[in-house]
């Protein structure tokens, strides 16, 4: 039996968590059956990946028409799959016009959604429209949902009402524990004029609103002298957000000292060996699904400082690998704190016991290496990924 994934991002073209997902699960997948990834971009020189470009007759139109007219070309190409399964609304499309022109099963995986992230009409004008279009048609079609977490299943039914609930299963992201794991060295850190001794908070992640980092900048004024912040964040949404956190970090250098702002993709062995030797990793998020962020740090055995929101709390276990930050939010799909000044407080106040306390995070970072290790491993996702596929198909069984 064959499955085809679709997806936008594809080794060595992977900027986020659904990028790591596609390519961890398909490594594990391509033990028990045969897989056919169609990604975005470039060609690649792996066997049974397939590229696509944007079609040339769509050069300079709104990036969400691209996407869309690269999700036919990808649709022609599923003949033959007896499953396609799809992630992020990039490839959602081409998913629903493949089952439909071939008359066979979609599956698709929910790593976000585009009502809970309005924000993106920022950055796509008119293209964040067709990016609801094609989501929404995708998922009230598909045969079968996967959410990353259980908080993600519910926000898929509170936004698409007219989605069989029976059809929706709960499949988390997971972890490498072997490649994501503590490392010694401390080359890393010298290169960016970082202090392996000093108490360190750590941030990786886009500059987009989802992620909050605006929120954290604000706390760390908070934060006790000494501590020192090093922020891996680039690949800024907008120019308003870069610019509002390129003021924020201006400013905090200016008044403190150890800020670092790293705007590089770090390769992993280099981002291992910097959350290896902090003492907490935060994630300040407003949206997030799950957040491979927080496991790739738990694997690194720190622990996290988290907002409670979306599937964060099925990761970070309060008290025991890491603290969950309270977060009332407003209902109008922005997840803007209801009081943003005591989300920052409250913040700022979890990062300051956290880092006043360097035994119990130590404690708790061992915690949360074996929650990683024990909870979220690639083997245990793809045999419930596979599951998912048997279920779709009427039982019909895949592989080993």
């Amino acid at each position: 039996m064959r499955v085809d994934l679709l997806t936008k991002e594809y080794p060595p073209a992977v900027y986020g968590g659904a990028g790591v997902h596609v390519a961890e699960l398909t490594a594990v997948l391509r033990r028990h059956i045969e897989v056919q990834v169609r990604c975005f971009g470039a060609p690649r020189d792996e066997a049974d990946v397939t590229a696509y470009p944007t079609p040339a007759e769509l050069d300079g139109a709104n990036p969400a028409l691209q996407t869309l007219g690269t999700d036919l070309a990808i649709a022609s190409d599923c003949a033959g799959a007896d499953l396609v399964h799809s992630h992020t609304w990039y490839a959602n499309f081409a998913g629903t016009a493949a089952s439909l022109l071939h008359g066979i099963p979609h599956v698709l995986s929910a790593h976000s959604l585009e009502p809970l992230r309005p924000w993106k009409a920022e950055q796509l004008g008119g293209g964040y429209r067709l990016s609801s279009f094609a989501e929404r048609t995708a998922y009230e079609n598909a045969a079968g949902v996967i959410a990353v977490s259980a908080g993600m299943r519910a926000d898929i039914l509170r936004a698409y009402p007219t989605v069989d609930p029976d059809t929706v299963h709960v499949v988390h992201n997971g972890i490498d524990v072997e490649k994501w794991r503590p490392t010694e060295g401390t080359d890393v850190l010298e290169r960016f004029g970082i202090d392996p001794d000093a108490p360190t908070v750590v941030f990786v992640g886009r500059i987009t609103r989802q992620k909050g980092l605006p929120y954290f900048l604000r706390a760390v004024r908070e934060l006790p002298e000494g501590v020192q912040v090093v922020l891996c964040a680039g690949a800024p949404d907008t120019p308003e957000i870069a610019a509002e956190v390129d003021g924020l970090v201006t400013d905090l250098q200016r008044s403190r000292d150890g800020v670092h702002l790293i705007s590089e993709m770090l390769p992993r062995h280099e981002l291992a060996q910097i959350l290896t030797h902090a003492t907490t990793f935060v994630c300040p998020s407003i949206y997030e699904p799950l957040g491979i962020v927080n496991l790739e740090a738990m694997a690194c055995g720190i622990p996290v400082v988290a907002s409670a929101t979306g599937g964060i709390p099925e990761v970070v276990e309060d008290g025991v690998t890491g603290y969950l930050v309270p977060l009332e939010q407003v209902e109008d799909g922005t997840g803007t704190p209801v009081h943003p000044e005591a989300f920052v407080a409250d913040l700022a106040a979890t990062l300051t016991r956290m880092v006043s306390d360097p035994e119990r995070a130590a404690e708790m970072g061992r915690a949360s290496r074996v929650r990683a290790a024990e909870h979220f491993s690639w083997a245990s996702i793809a045999g419930r990924t596979l599951e998912v596929y048997a279920t779709v198909l009427g039982g019909r069984r895949f592989g080993d």
